[in-house]
């Protein structure tokens, strides 16, 4: 049996699964219309079900605190999205939405706020952030706002977040330091990368890749740091710079091996 907590609007509820007491937005033409607070069904209509996490607070604060036409706005995204990515988490949706609705509220008092890695979150998230992208068609249509690059960004976040079980700051932690990497290299080895090469494409990918086994504690399973060492001096010390600031910074230990690999990348990228 279901209980409908709010009515969002026609074209969506929240409902409460009396049996598990699980909390479910529902999304989809028609399925709030002529429904009202506290009817009970026994199935719920045909629409897109956003399962809630459990939390202190009751999923109807959030929502109360939403525009319904952001949560449907939320949810029409997620669901174009999946037919590129594939299966998003559901919980994504009221963070997203309350991002969305803040967006739309400083681009009405024109009070953007810039995003300083959307280059970075571009080059590594690019199928997301196409979805992102196909997403402010979306967002045009329902608020009649122009929602800008900067925002996309944003809004690629929250789908990488649903689509890689992280949380939308780790996601914009990893792009902030593969941004501090980039800085460093071009410091060190005094060249200026070119962000539209495919090199450059493959250092950020690489450096998002050993983010990621640092955070988990696997291994490279390549080892050319003696080669690498030998072969390339200032890359590799270049490297090692990076690896010791980011073990600092992120308090995890970066094998040799992951200083080796990033050498053999940076030298592929200043084409030395």
């Amino acid at each position: 049996m279901y209980r409908i907590m709010k009515v969002l609007n026609n074209n969506g509820i929240l409902v409460l699964d009396d049996q598990s007491g699980q909390e479910q937005i529902l999304l989809g033409n028609g399925v709030g219309f002529g429904h009202r607070i506290g009817e009970r069904m026994t199935r719920l209509p045909e629409g897109k079900r956003y399962e809630l996490v459990k939390q202190k607070e009751s999923a109807l604060t959030r929502v109360n605190e939403i525009e319904p036409v952001y949560i449907e706005a939320a949810g029409r995204i997620i669901e174009e999205a999946e037919k590129v990515l594939g299966n998003l988490q559901h919980d994504i949706l009221i963070p997203m939405a309350d991002h969305i609705a803040m967006a739309a509220s400083r681009i009405r008092e024109h009070m953007e706020i810039p995003n300083p890695f959307l280059q970075d979150i571009q080059t590594l998230f690019e199928e997301e952030y196409a979805a992102a992208k196909n997403g402010v068609e979306i967002l045009k249509n329902l608020t009649g706002l122009e929602f800008s690059e900067d925002e996309i960004g944003y809004i690629t976040l929250h789908l990488h977040a649903g689509l890689a079980k992280e949380n939308v700051a780790q996601s914009l932690e990893t792009a902030r330091l593969v941004n501090r990497c980039l800085g460093l290299i071009e410091e060190y080895m005094n060249k200026k990368l070119t962000a539209d090469s495919l090199g450059y494409n493959r250092l950020v990918s690489h450096i998002r890749y050993m983010l990621a086994r640092v955070r988990k504690g696997e291994s490279a399973n390549l080892d050319l740091e003696d080669y690498a060492r030998h072969s390339f001096p200032k890359e590799y010390e270049a490297a090692a710079k990076v690896c010791q600031i980011l073990e600092r910074e992120m308090k995890l230990h970066f094998p040799q091996e992951e200083t080796g690999f990033l050498a053999i990348h940076i030298r592929r990228v200043m084409g030395i």
